[in-house]
């Protein structure tokens, strides 16, 4: 049996009693990933967040050159915890009924069980295995409690395993970590993208072009033209069109209000 009991924690027998299993399922299973490699402690970006179904073993973007001709998984992060693609996963395991969310616009998977800190309440809709509440037609919260439930139930997993011989990183990985956000809130028509909003990047890039200091004008108290004084063409004497503004206009841009004066009662 993969697991010992119902509602277990992700650190609570997951990582004992996986026999039987593939030899990359199981190390899968157990690793940890998103930890900093050894190999390359002092440079950029070395996170584990690469499985190598070959080698059963993860290792950083850095080591990729030891790995790629081997078939190769990449982890990603959602709400602090390892998941897969969907599409990935999909040619390892059948990850139907399992439950999915959308992350960087693609659809994933949780590899393992997480933690609850208060039992599920009433007659909802509930993993097979941990009891976590669910959307229908969902019966797993994960990869493990699918492979757990199925493990006790049929005592293997061999209709349910994919025959994968070649299987590269997707061409979104670009050997980095990814960044990983919740799933947005859908908006209106008018806000871009197919799951609306904007994103994070492009308000940064933005608020350097858009908040712009503005250079202000110093107001002056004095009303003037902006077109020059025109004269006419006849031998008449030179009349202006606009003169300069007058003491009175001045004053009336300085003037304060004065109290104002009730009209008399007849």
């Amino acid at each position: 049996m993969v697991g010992e009991g119902r509602g277990q924690g992700q650190g609570q027998g997951q990582g004992q009693g996986i026999i039987a299993l593939p030899g990359w399922l199981q190390g899968l299973l157990r690793e940890k990933f998103f930890n900093a490699c050894i190999i390359h402690e002092e440079a950029r970006k070395n996170e584990k967040n690469i499985f190598c179904l070959d080698c059963s073993t993860s290792f950083c973007p850095h080591c990729f050159s030891l790995h790629s001709s081997h078939r190769l998984l990449q982890i990603r992060r959602y709400v602090y915890h390892d998941v897969l693609r969907l599409d990935d996963a999909a040619k390892l395991f059948d990850c139907s009924s399992v439950q999915t969310y959308i992350t960087n616009s693609a659809k994933v998977v949780f590899l393992r069980q997480r933690p609850q800190t208060r039992q599920c309440r009433g007659s909802g809709n509930i993993c097979c295995t941990c009891d976590r509440p669910l959307q229908d037609p969902y019966l797993f919260c994960s990869l493990y409690c699918k492979i757990d439930y199925l493990w006790r139930t049929e005592g293997g997993l061999s209709r349910n395993l994919r025959d994968c011989n070649f299987l590269p990183l997707p061409e979104d990985a670009g050997l980095m970590t990814p960044d990983t956000v919740l799933e947005p809130a859908p908006t209106s028509s008018g806000s871009g993208g197919g799951y609306g909003g904007v994103g994070c990047r492009t308000l940064a890039c933005t608020a350097a072009t858009d908040f712009a200091p503005v250079v202000r004008k110093k107001r002056t108290s004095v009303l003037t033209c902006h077109d020059p004084c025109q004269t006419t063409t006849t031998h008449e004497p030179a009349r202006p069109v606009c003169g300069p503004a007058s003491e009175n206009s001045a004053g009336l841009m300085n003037r304060r209000k004065k109290t104002p004066h009730r009209a008399p009662l007849y």
